[in-house]
């Protein structure tokens, strides 16, 4: 991966990304950052972290009734047998959206997140709006995200900790029964894993 840190033009920058660039100079410039390692670590977060590994198990979860086992009952170690792990992953829970239960995280403490499968969390999710609301109000958040549950639908709240990460398995659009792990990833979204959002319909045919 190539990164110009040293480049003066800003032009093409927002006004919050031009002060991170000029901030990372002078951090640079004064020995307190090695741009390789930084690239290294951006290149992480961009191409090796990030939701599409949640999505994988997910989809692997909706295809592999045996996988999707080992998932509830052991998420750590079924998301670390498609090569996740790491930082923020250590313990790792995976509960199920079904026809009667959607379930949605928060971290009403701060903003403890599992980055190995679905890489840095969201400015929303760090809010204190969101970590308050969705324990008192949880369809009115669900709501504002546009997802409109049943009325005997339960709504359960899972609160992460420093020790303990969710992740949520969205129910399984219908007419996906003859889908491929590949085509099931593109329909599982960042949010359908944390239960603000459900996992996309597929296009008709044509």
């Amino acid at each position: 991966m190539t990164q110009d840190h040293d480049s003066p033009d800003h032009s093409e920058l927002s006004d919050v990304e031009a002060r991170v660039r000029a901030l990372e100079t002078v951090l640079t410039q004064k020995g307190y950052v090695d741009p390789a390692a930084l690239d290294v670590l951006i290149d992480t977060y961009q191409t090796k972290i990030g939701p599409r590994n949640g999505a994988r198990v997910v989809a692997r979860a909706w295809v592999d009734s045996d996988y999707r086992g080992r998932l509830l009952r052991d998420a750590t170690g079924a998301i670390a047998e498609l090569g996740y792990t790491g930082r923020q992953g250590e313990q790792m829970i995976a509960v199920q959206n079904t026809p009667g239960q959607h379930n949605v995280v928060v971290c009403t403490l701060c903003s403890c997140y599992p980055w190995p499968v679905l890489g840095l969390p969201p400015v929303w999710y760090k809010s204190a709006p969101y970590r308050s609301r969705v324990v008192r109000d949880r369809r009115g958040v669900l709501r504002e995200f546009g997802v409109a549950l049943p009325a005997g639908t339960v709504v359960r709240v899972w609160d992460s900790t420093a020790e303990v990460r969710y992740l949520v398995i969205p129910e399984r659009p219908s007419g996906t029964e003859g889908f491929d792990e590949a085509a099931l990833c593109a329909l599982v979204t960042r949010d359908s894993m944390i239960g603000t959002g459900l996992a996309r319909t597929p296009a008709p045919p044509g």
